[in-house]
């Protein structure tokens, strides 16, 4: 757990305080959550300032439990003098409302167990970086971006983004924890003239918990410029069957459809397809699926859940069979089930061993999807519709941009065409995905 520092400390006190009215005022339980936020967010476009923003925004969020009621606010005033009023409010508010034997404050048994890890999340420098630094690197990202987009540039919008966030929780009935992070991110966004009235729109957008590991500043302006210019030319082909790779940063897109059917809200509600699938093979030797909060300056990675419980690692899914659901302390006691955790961290499928070029080489025919567009997942029957952009490519070659289809299948049949993982995790994100390879796609025209 992380050191607590001054600020803090100082939530520690006001924290007591809340807690202290609230029962006092007729609440049997409350949960209390305390946060403070800084960021900074610059946009260029046309080598000029477009936007610049920084603020400063904190935030007391109440919830409470009044004989099986409950109710939760926020609020960003602090003092003291005026929470008296908003904690009478909320306590107000919950014994309006429905009664419900499920909401109740987690046993406090099952906040034991709080690594003491340091997960290096928050970057002690954040402080020390200047507004000449911030805008030298949206400049630089920007003048990489337009210089690999060359006489094809229409426009770019490049962009610095960074942020400090501590929080502090606590319950009245033993709960206390407490996080402070950083993240810096640096992006560009490029519009490109194509034939006739074509603009195809391309972005790149890398980021990373400590300043001094942002990817190159060149290498993120150009990589937004070389996606958009692959994206020209884009056109539909007939619809067939063939291998498509997903690429890495794009997996979760459709992963989160298969995801949230282990949701117990959904479960709970009888709308998952993989509500009676626990312990069953549903998918593809390949598809293993971890949980892991303690990678270190990850953006996924936590000390604790919204329940309280402590992070722990877990594999969610193991060669394509259901270990676990995610159940919070709420539906596990609708459930009547013990709870796991309803929300993760980290989410990792193991890499493989070859690059996306090795695969591509011995796959034949094949579409690298480097984007997805709209789409819908039903929870309840797992059937999805995608509409994908990517590059075609036939024994190793790359023949055309792909744009204007669209995959549609079932989780259940889907993930169990998955044959390969390649070697490149997206590691800008919570979900540290490599690319994946399914064979015998249909990709259809719209």
């Amino acid at each position: 757990m992380n050191k607590i520092n001054k600020q803090q400390q100082n939530f520690n006190e006001l924290a007591d305080w809340v807690i202290d009215r609230t029962l006092k005022s007729g609440a049997n339980g409350c949960k209390v959550n305390l946060s403070k936020t800084r960021f900074v967010d610059i946009i260029y476009r046309e080598r000029r300032p477009d936007v610049i923003k920084e603020a400063t925004t904190q935030s007391l969020s109440l919830e409470v439990f009044v004989n099986n009621r409950y109710a939760s606010q926020s609020t960003p005033d602090l003092r003291k003098t005026t929470l008296e009023s908003f904690i009478n409010d909320v306590i107000d508010n919950a014994k309006i409302v429905e009664e419900d034997p499920f909401r109740t404050l987690p046993d406090p048994e099952y906040y034991k167990g709080q690594t003491n890890e340091n997960l290096l999340l928050n970057d002690p420098s954040y402080g020390q970086h200047t507004p000449e630094e911030r805008h030298d690197i949206v400049k630089k990202v920007e003048d990489a971006c337009l210089k690999n987009g060359g006489d094809k540039v229409i426009s770019v919008e490049a962009e610095e983004y960074d942020q400090h966030y501590e929080e502090y929780v606590k319950t009245s009935n033993g709960f206390e924890g407490s996080t402070e992070s950083t993240e810096f991110w640096a992006g560009a966004e490029m519009t490109a003239q194509d034939e006739g009235d074509r603009r195809p729109n391309g972005y790149n957008y890398m980021g990373s918990r400590y300043f001094g590991d942002l990817p190159s500043l060149n290498d993120i302006g150009r990589i937004a410029a070389e996606r958009t210019l692959d994206l020209m030319g884009g056109n539909k082909i007939p619809s067939e069957t063939l291998p498509v790779i997903i690429e890495s940063r794009n997996v979760a897109t459709i992963g989160n459809g298969f995801l949230n059917a282990l949701a117990g809200a959904n479960i709970q509600q009888k709308r998952s397809f993989l509500a009676d699938k626990r312990g069953q093979k549903v998918a593809s030797d390949v598809f293993t699926v971890i949980d892991d909060p303690f990678i270190p300056k990850a953006f996924g990675s936590k000390y604790y859940d919204g329940d309280g419980f402590p992070a722990r690692r877990r594999e969610l899914i193991t060669k394509g069979t259901i270990n676990e659901f995610l159940i919070g302390w709420y539906y596990s006691r609708k459930l009547e089930c013990e709870p796991t955790s309803s929300s993760v961290s980290n989410l990792i499928i193991p890499p493989g061993h070859r690059s996306v070029d090795e695969i591509i080489k011995e796959l034949g025919r094949c579409i690298l999807i480097t984007d997805f567009i709209g789409g819908n997942s039903n929870s309840t029957t797992g059937d999805f519709s995608i509409g994908i952009i990517g590059k075609l490519y036939d024994k190793g070659q790359f023949v055309q941009s792909v744009a204007e289809m669209n995959i549609a299948d079932n989780h259940l049949n889907f993930w169990n065409k998955l044959v390969e993982a390649a070697n490149d995790p997206w590691i800008y994100s919570s979900a540290r995905l490599p690319s994946l390879v399914f064979e015998d796609v249909i990709v259809a025209g719209v």
